[in-house]
């Protein structure tokens, strides 16, 4: 019996045999991994880097790494890809996104992924501040990665001119009185250098959060049912936002840009500006004069509201990638790497043991207020994170909006956001 020539089957084997002795690159398992940045730069290439040294680290994994924009708009293209049934594997999302992607069974909490003790030892390294928005029903649904907190940078010369010590204010009624030796007009009463500048857009209530932890009071429960947008405490320190302007005019009135606050700063048009730790790098970079950094000034107590990203591990995925899943936000959040990443960004090495590294060490000897925002940590609460939280962020956001612009007054503002606010929540009691 003849067979048919088959010249075809030689180069078929070969490929076949080549494949397999290179290591079977198809078993690979690639993880798509969305990261919240609006445009290029040295956070992506940071970000490349880190994916590349994973990847080299552990053959057969891959990173993809996909940058979706702001971090609302990673949260809509993340549950967009979760409801078409391509979702992301992992995800760097809000911590307080929380509540949105559990109500959206979309994400899986981490715990029963953890199996050895040193994964369970893992899991409790982390700064506690940062794990009230990681953590809700006994569970772990976020592992804390590129976090912040509020601080206060103010511009060391100004003081001096102004014949002010050099020494940040520590409270409110210290912030009154230097802001009306930091604050300078002309004698037609045009304003060429302001005191302070606290950002009402943006993320208006995490700068708020900033007075109202001042004045011992929470905007929330840690169930994200309830908020307390209407208490006393919530109203008075909205009214000394307020007065900032209206009152001790030490503040432009109106709304204020997030985003122009640091450029405001560096071009001497405000003396002290509250941001978040996150633009430690940049100011460090960029302001053109000797400045300090605080803590946030205190009242009847003192702190700020954490804020920042967590690593999100989505559902729908193989067993194979949910262990690969695990290993990645594991390798990303070493003290080694937390401690790189915090250098790199300003971001807070987000546990303590990475702040004894060599690298960190020397970071802190050299730039000792890279130090300030962990310091702050230990009066810091949870950022506002609720069930629907977009919504319920809007109704206070529009309500600090309109005191600060005169529409309301703090009272009615606070009493109309809490309204809202327990309309939108009362399905999830």
């Amino acid at each position: 019996m003849r067979y048919p020539k088959m010249k075809w089957l030689a180069p078929v084997v070969g490929a076949i045999f080549i494949a397999l002795m290179s290591g079977a690159t198809a078993k690979d398992v690639e993880l798509s991994f969305y990261y919240p940045v609006a445009v290029g730069g040295p956070i992506t290439k940071i970000i490349d880097g880190y994916a590349a040294a994973f990847e080299k680290d552990n053959p057969g994994i891959k990173i993809k790494a996909i940058y979706a924009g702001t971090y609302q708009d990673t949260l809509v293209k993340a549950l967009t890809a979760f409801k078409s049934g391509e979702p992301p594997d992992i995800a760097v999302l809000l911590s307080t996104d929380m509540f949105t992607l559990i109500d959206e069974d979309a994400v899986t909490p981490f715990d029963a992924l953890l199996k050895t003790d040193v994964d369970k030892a893992w899991i409790k390294s982390f700064y506690p501040a940062f794990m009230e928005n990681s953590r809700t029903g006994g569970e772990t649904w976020g592992i804390p990665f590129q976090r912040s907190t509020v601080i206060m940078f103010w511009n060391k010369d100004a003081f001096k001119a102004a014949g002010l010590p050099d020494k940040a204010p520590d409270n409110w009624d210290e912030l009154v009185a230097d802001g009306s030796k930091l604050t300078k007009r002309d004698a037609a009463g045009n304003v060429s250098q302001w005191a302070i500048e606290i950002p009402s857009t943006g993320f208006p209530y995490w700068l708020f959060q900033g007075l109202t932890t001042a004045n011992d009071v929470r905007l929330m429960n840690q169930a994200g049912t309830q908020t307390y947008f209407d208490k006393p405490a919530v109203i008075q320190a909205l009214q000394f936002w307020v007065d900032l302007s209206r009152k001790y005019k030490i503040q432009p009135t109106g709304t204020i840009e997030w985003g122009t606050t640091p450029k405001d700063f560096f071009e001497r048009k405000t003396a002290i500006m509250w941001t978040s730790t996150g633009n430690l790098t940049n100011v460090r970079k960029n302001a053109p004069f000797a400045f300090g950094v605080a803590m946030l000034p205190a009242h009847h107590g003192r702190g700020s509201a954490t804020g920042g990203g967590n690593f999100y591990l989505f559902k729908k995925m193989t067993d194979e990638k949910r262990a690969a899943a695990l290993k990645f936000v594991k390798w990303m959040t070493t003290p080694e790497r937390a401690a790189d990443w915090g250098i790199a960004t300003g971001y807070i090495a987000v546990r303590p043991d990475a702040w004894e590294t060599p690298a960190m060490k020397k970071y802190v000897a050299d730039f000792p207020a890279a130090a300030l925002a962990r310091d702050q940590l230990k009066y810091s609460v949870a950022e506002l994170s609720t069930h629907d939280n977009q919504r319920v962020t809007k109704a206070l956001n529009d309500g600090i909006q309109a005191a600060l612009t005169g529409a309301k007054t703090s009272e009615q503002a606070m009493k109309d956001a809490q309204q809202e606010a327990a309309r939108i929540l009362r399905t999830y009691k």
